[in-house]
């Protein structure tokens, strides 16, 4: 007689298969992203992104209290700075009275519980809307790292926990990462976007932020998503660098790379659900063809058990709802 394996049988009921379950979730790894604009009593959703806004700093405070409140205690800020303010460099990046820096002045000392990590780009802040300065229509690289820094040092000076460099520029976490240790902020971490995709996914994004490039794209320092052993070069080369966390963006179409990434380095490994991911869900639900809450259930859990430690995404309070629910985690 031939024994039948029966690996049902550890499925047989919700306790069961709870104890038994591989990937676990915590809360404590969500990072929610969210736009800081300039003005007064601005609330402005999104068109491109159902149920997201852009906040001004005196009403950005009503989203914090309702990160906390579903215990989602980590943010990335992503500052929209009026056009008029936008110049070939992007000085608004890095300038005292940016949108950024004056955030974190006005909020961070009333919500000591929330961590605060910034992204340090130039494309919001450029008038051309690409990621540096130029040198005719193409980024200078050793030019733009020196803006970078600057620009992560001046958050940091203004209040932030964590800088998270997307800029894709060769050499900016060592550039980062030597300005932050001359000015004696040696425990600040650096979140790298090490391997982020010149990618669709990216579209509604741009239309938040007012950040698409005014000419050309973003092909010749975002990565060619054809590549995977391109991907973990550029994280080791991050690592190297000194950066502490390394992530992958976008995160669903890239799990083979969150997985790949994170088998190579020691390092701890973030994915971000983009905006084009969320706008996608969102689109779909309306039109009744899928159920929101197990989409978003399964694309958290799909990164996580791919190898994310930290999962950025504007999902988040709905993650942590499931999470609370007991539906995953």
């Amino acid at each position: 007689m031939v024994m039948i394996k029966r690996p049902r049988r550890l499925r047989s009921n919700e306790i069961l298969r709870k104890m038994v379950r591989e990937t676990r979730i915590d809360k404590s790894s969500l990072v929610y992203p969210i736009f800081v604009k300039e003005g007064e009593n601005v609330k402005e959703e999104i068109p491109t992104m159902p149920g997201q806004y852009r906040y001004s700093i005196d009403t950005i405070s009503g989203k914090i209290e309702s990160l906390l409140d579903a215990g989602v205690t980590s943010l990335m800020l992503f500052g929209i700075p009026n056009d008029e303010d936008k110049d070939e460099v992007g000085s608004a990046a890095f300038s005292e009275n940016g949108i950024i820096q004056r955030t974190l002045e006005a909020v961070k000392p009333k919500y000591p519980q929330m961590y605060f990590i910034t992204d340090v780009c130039m494309c919001e802040y450029t008038s051309h809307g690409h990621c540096g300065a130029l040198c005719g229509e193409d980024v200078d690289n050793d030019k733009t790292l020196e803006l970078l820094a600057k620009t992560a040092l001046s958050q940091v000076q203004a209040g932030a926990d964590m800088v998270a460099p997307s800029d894709m520029m060769d050499g900016r976490v060592a550039a980062i990462r030597d300005i932050l240790d001359k000015n004696n902020y040696k425990n600040i971490p650096i979140m790298s976007y090490a391997v982020k995709y010149a990618s669709a996914f990216y579209g509604p994004f741009r239309d938040a932020a007012g950040s698409a490039p005014s000419f050309g794209d973003r092909k010749t320092y975002q990565m060619d998503f054809h590549n995977i052993k391109e991907g973990v070069k550029e994280a080791i080369l991050d690592v190297e660098e000194g950066a502490d966390i390394i992530m992958v963006k976008p995160a669903m179409s890239f799990l083979d790379v969150v997985r790949e990434v994170s088998n190579q380095i020691t390092l701890p490994v973030a994915a971000y659900s983009v905006s084009g991911e969320y706008s996608m869900v969102k689109a779909a639900a309306k039109a009744g063809f899928i159920e929101e809450d197990r989409i978003i259930a399964e694309m958290a859990v799909s990164a996580f058990r791919a190898g994310t430690n930290v999962y950025e995404t504007y999902f988040a309070e709905e993650v942590a709802k499931l999470i609370d629910e007991g539906r995953i985690g």
